[in-house]
């Protein structure tokens, strides 16, 4: 019998993050049971810079068992601007680039049938951010935005130039999320980070790729015989009929 496919996310806190309440990798688990196992590997903090350290470790390129498919989804903390709060975290925008094409190369040698889908950071609420920072830090927040939606847009355009010129799939999550009016408060908890709406917008946009793919759950197989299809007289057969 085949065993499950795995399905890898790998990104920062978003995706280390996406098995909290209403999380878009838990939704993503529901609807793959039994179908393919979902796999976390999310960073809080990360950019692609620091990620590169870690494509080795888990993504082997010896492996006999490489996932079906990964989500890349970095870039909220690589757009962090330069002399702000969280400059330690800013990865210049064409560094960006050249990392995710060599995280997509390295993916591509682990397996050259791997779905890789590129997800570009989300939108930012500036407004949010400092209401988050006043709450966290009080009078000491930062009087400066360390992250602009406008610069987050400029990473996701890079993103999406990247999947094109690689021929990999995309999920343009900026522009996405910014078609439903009020999306500050609807989709981003902190000005940055999601709410359970904005999980949902992930998870869908994610398996629609799937979809259009070859991870449609509903088409992929069941491990292991369905109750209603074992005889209770003789259990045995049925399993004997799905290992096959």
């Amino acid at each position: 019998m085949k065993r499950r496919p795995n399905i890898v996310l790998f990104g920062d806190s978003i995706t280390e993050q996406s098995f909290r309440y209403g999380g878009w990798g838990a939704s993503l688990t529901d609807t793959y049971s039994r179908k393919a196992d979902i796999v976390v590997r999310g960073y809080g903090g990360y950019t692609t810079r620091w990620a590169l350290f870690m494509l080795p470790h888990i993504f082997s390129l010896g492996s006999t068992t490489p996932p079906a498919a990964t989500t890349v989804f970095f870039g909220a903390n690589d757009a962090a601007l330069p002399g702000r709060t969280s400059e330690r975290q800013h990865v210049p925008l064409e560094e960006y680039k050249e990392n995710l094409r060599k995280i997509v190369h390295h993916l591509k040698e682990c397996s050259a049938t791997m779905l890789i889908v590129l997800i570009t950071p989300p939108p930012v609420d500036e407004e949010g951010r400092q209401e988050y920072a006043t709450s966290v830090y009080g009078e000491k927040a930062m009087k400066l935005p360390e992250r602009t939606n406008e610069a987050a847009g400029t990473y996701a355009n890079g993103c999406v130039d990247v999947a094109k010129e690689l021929g990999v799939s995309s999920i343009n999550l900026w522009s996405k999320m910014q078609e439903t009016q009020g999306w500050q408060k609807k989709f981003l908890s902190d000005g940055l980070h999601l709410t359970p709406d904005g999980n949902k917008i992930v998870f869908e946009e994610v398996v629609k790729v799937f979809n259009g793919a070859w991870l449609s759950a509903p088409e992929m197989p069941s491990d292991f015989p369905h109750h209603s299809e074992i005889d209770s007289q003789d259990p045995e057969k049925a399993f004997q009929q799905s290992c096959l």
